[in-house]
C-alpha cells in the first residue's frame, strides 16, 4: 500500500511563513523554539520546526497551540490574516463560536 504526502494548502504555507516571522522577531532559534515546545508538554525537534517552517511538515492544531505558547502569542496570530479575519466566499460564510474566537485572537 503506497502512502502519499499530505498536500499543504495555501493557509497552511502562510501559517508556515508566519511561524517562522515570529520565532524570527522573538530571536530564537528553531531548537529554542522546539525546546519549550517540548516543555509546555509538545514534544517537538528542531527538525520538526524546520519542516514546518518549510511547509515540509503540516502544524496540526496542538503544534500551533504549542508554538504559539511557545512565542508568547496568540494562536491566531500565526494563520494568514485572511483565515483569521473570518474572510470566506459567501458560500461558505458563517460565524464564529466564542471558542473559535479565542483561538483566532
Amino acid at each position: 500500500m503506497a502512502t502519499y504526502p499530505i498536500e499543504i494548502g495555501p493557509a497552511g504555507i502562510d501559517t508556515a511563513r508566519n511561524i517562522e516571522a515570529a520565532r524570527v522577531a522573538c530571536r530564537l532559534t528553531q531548537r529554542q523554539l522546539a525546546e519549550r515546545c517540548t516543555a509546555l508538554g509538545r514534544p517537538m525537534t528542531n527538525i520538526a520546526v524546520s519542516r514546518t517552517e518549510r511547509g515540509r511538515r503540516r502544524c496540526d492544531v496542538d503544534d500551533l497551540v504549542a508554538i504559539a505558547a511557545a512565542l508568547d502569542i496568540s494562536p491566531g496570530a500565526l494563520l494568514p490574516q485572511w483565515v483569521a479575519r473570518g474572510v470566506v466566499s459567501h458560500s461558505a460564510a458563517r460565524t464564529f463560536s466564542p471558542m473559535q474566537e479565542a483561538l483566532l485572537g
